[in-house]
């Protein structure tokens, strides 16, 4: 018997789809069987890398098994449809009353908060709640809207900057330095004026992993209003150490226990340990969140009141999150953070006692740090190429500039996160250590053309 080359019976790989060049820049014409278009995907996404080896990305690459049998259950809610799935709502509801709560509401009942698809929604949100309460007063007082301005570092994640061109609000950056290696509050009245509409302060700098002291920068404003009557607001872009400063660091004022700060965004999928796809805001009290940006709908049957640049989104993530705050609680999220930092720790040890290299940060604050080479240690080799070779093993360690008036400075990063361990983290350096011994070998400069960053912040 002769079969068609689609047909079931036809070993996968001599199917049309697998033993034929697909175009890329047409529509297919015809189907192909469901096992045929799965094996095709597969191989696509086999040619990508290791999650877990991806020492770049700080979004999480693992949860465990109940999570998985979760998101599989849930992959079909939609989060916007508050109607359809009003139990989901409700746990949208808790989360962030659970976050209001560890981050030091006044009172959580008084708080306003929202699930996003992730930090960088939530940023927007943010910012676009301080930008129309400034628009409201200013209106208030016969005054121009015309030019407004948000304060933050120059080592602000890029988030910050599509904000502000999106939405047509002056980028003020206050340069980091040696002298002020993170944005502290230094010259803060330099920068702010009648139209500056808050202050960005990041509780784990996406650079080196440290966390801009909130408290100098709300010292520094209170000056400000001393002196000029502005009162300015401080949004915390907590993308990571929002979830990891409560539990390793509860000492540490930087939340709703500063009156200054208005809102806090969160990733839950990065330190709060969710797959892809969920961020978080939380506002000090409802009076900071402008009625005017919250929807009010009716969909599928239902009122809903909604503040989102998406509309339709997944509610899975949303779900996962519950789970992961019933599963360990304010002690199991100590624990697990504890055991990341712990990771940092040793790994960065390793790193900076390894004498081409001489530390940065070293994962005291978030479980991220930073290295960068000797000066003059060598003339062969730096650390893109040390990053090349690494890749070589599976491993991604980026390396890249430090931001503006520091951008002469290269420096290479990891994120550690659930799933390197211990063991995993003692093969990291013994790859790092074989690929410096291969690199400090060379007799002549390796090339540097097509060398240079590869990951963005």
């Amino acid at each position: 018997m002769t079969h068609r080359p689609d047909d079931a019976l036809t070993p996968v790989f001599d199917r049309a789809g697998e033993a034929t060049r697909r175009r890329r820049d047409r529509f297919p014409r015809t189907p192909e069987l469901p096992e045929t278009a799965y094996q095709i995907v597969h191989d696509e996404m086999m040619l990508d890398g290791n999650a877990r080896m991806n020492l770049a990305t700080f979004v999480g690459t693992w949860m465990d098994e109940h999570a998985d049998r979760l998101y599989a259950d849930a992959y079909d809610k939609n989060m916007i449809d508050k109607d359809e799935y009003p139990r989901t709502a409700e746990i949208e509801r808790t989360c962030w009353r659970m976050l209001a709560d560890l981050w030091h509401a006044p009172s959580v009942d008084g708080a306003a908060g929202t699930s996003t698809i992730g930090s960088s929604e939530a940023c927007m949100l943010g910012g676009l709640a301080l930008k129309r309460r400034w628009q409201h007063a200013r209106r208030a007082a016969g005054k121009s809207t015309e030019k407004p301005n948000l304060v933050m570092s120059s080592a602000v994640q890029v988030c910050w900057e599509k904000f502000c061109n999106y939405w047509d609000v002056e980028a003020r950056y206050v340069p980091v330095t040696d002298e002020h290696p993170v944005f502290d509050g230094h010259d803060l009245a330099d920068y702010v004026d009648e139209n500056t509409i808050g202050v960005v302060a990041i509780l784990g700098v996406t650079y080196t992993g440290a966390y801009e002291p909130v408290a100098s920068i709300s010292e520094a404003l209170d000056a400000v209003q001393q002196a000029t009557g502005l009162d300015i607001a401080i949004h915390v872009d907590g993308a990571s150490g929002a979830m990891v400063a409560p539990f390793l660091r509860p000492e540490l004022v930087w939340d709703f226990r500063l009156e200054r700060v208005h809102s806090i965004s969160t990733s839950g999928h990065k330190y709060g340990g969710v797959y892809p796809g969920v961020g978080w805001i939380v506002w000090r009290e409802e009076k900071w969140l402008p009625e005017d940006l919250v929807f009010r709908v009716s969909y599928l049957g239902g009122d809903m009141p909604t503040f989102a640049l998406n509309f339709s989104r997944p509610g899975a993530q949303v779900l996962l999150q519950f789970y992961l705050f019933l599963r360990l609680g304010f002690e199991g999220y100590a624990t697990v953070q504890r055991g990341l930092q712990k990771v940092a720790l040793h790994l960065s040890h390793g790193i900076g006692a390894m004498k081409p290299f001489e530390l940065v940060s070293d994962g005291s604050d978030l479980p991220v740090f930073a290295w960068r080479m000797r000066p003059g240690y060598t003339e062969n080799w730096n650390l893109y190429h040390l990053s090349d070779r690494l890749r070589m093993h599976g491993w991604l360690v980026p390396a890249y500039p430090l931001p503006d008036d520091m951008s002469d400075r290269t420096v290479q990063r990891i994120v550690v996160r659930a799933g390197l361990s211990l063991d995993l983290a003692d093969d990291l350096l013994d790859d790092i250590r074989t690929e410096v011994a291969y690199l400090d070998k060379l007799q002549s400069p390796m090339p540097t053309e097509g060398t240079g960053p590869a990951f963005h912040h």
